[in-house]
Order: C-alpha cells, then sequence, then structure tokens
C-alpha cells in the first residue's frame, strides 16, 4: 500500500469524509460528551465509535480527557476554522467565475435582437444566480451557528 506524507488540512478532510464522524462532531457542537453518551444513538459497538473519535481526535478537531471513569469529548473550534478558511479560498475562486460567466451571458444576450428571447436568457440567469446566493448564503449562516 503506498503512504503518503498527510498534512494536517488533509487529516482534517479525511475525517470529515465520513458521516458518523459528520455527525458526531455536530453534536459535540451542542455540548462535550463521554465516549458513552457520544456511541448511544449508533448500532455499532463502543469500540468502533472509539475509533471513530480517535480519527476526529488525530485530526485535532476533537480532544478527550479523563474526568473520573468516563472519556470526555470536546471540540476544538479553531481546527474547523483552519478548514473553513482553506474551502473559503475555493468559494472568492468559483464566485470571481461565476460572476465572469455571468457577464459573458448578459453580453451575449444583449447582443441578440429578439428580445424575448434575450428576456428568457436573461430571467433564467438571474434566478439561477438568485438561487447560487441563496444557497451560499444559507451555507455562510449555518457555518456561523
Amino acid at each position: 500500500m503506498v503512504e503518503y506524507a498527510t498534512t494536517p488540512l488533509d487529516l482534517i478532510f479525511q475525517s470529515l469524509a465520513d458521516g458518523t464522524r459528520r455527525d458526531i462532531l455536530k453534536r459535540l457542537t451542542k455540548a462535550e460528551q463521554t465516549v458513552g453518551e457520544l456511541a448511544r444513538p449508533y448500532a455499532m459497538s463502543l469500540a468502533a465509535i472509539a475509533k471513530h473519535i480517535g480519527v476526529l481526535e488525530r485530526a485535532g478537531l476533537v480532544t478527550k480527557e479523563r474526568s473520573g471513569k468516563e472519556r470526555v469529548v470536546r471540540i476544538v473550534p479553531a481546527t474547523l476554522k483552519a478548514a473553513e478558511t482553506h474551502l473559503s479560498e475555493y468559494e472568492k475562486l468559483w464566485a470571481a467565475r461565476y460572476d465572469a460567466l455571468e457577464a459573458l451571458l448578459n453580453n451575449g444576450a444583449s447582443a441578440h435582437t429578439n428580445t424575448s428571447a434575450s428576456a428568457s436568457a436573461s430571467k433564467n440567469t438571474n434566478s439561477k444566480r438568485q438561487s447560487w446566493q441563496l444557497s451560499r448564503s444559507r451555507s455562510r449562516k449555518a457555518r456561523k451557528t
């Protein structure tokens, strides 16, 4: 098997690739929990949940510490912020590309003499842009909460 050198960002995204781990993180955003509490809603063994938590811990997304007989798991928001910062660069890139495409489509649409076709294309472009902006706005709000 080929072993690749992994950066902290690689570890973050690899750990977020699994739905169970994403759900664990989501639950930890509300409050810290013990390993047993985290395992309760899943139809898998405590050992399997412990492995998932270990992956999140190696990525720096959670910390685990002993509290009496139990292990308490907490989220590390700074690590998620690093991933968000990385993704925001791509968001800027794609927003600029989308704006350039929209300008190109608008210029092409205004060159047509058939006003009804032009109006239809413009309306379609505007509705797609509004849909994209709404989606972008929702994702930003979701990240803030």
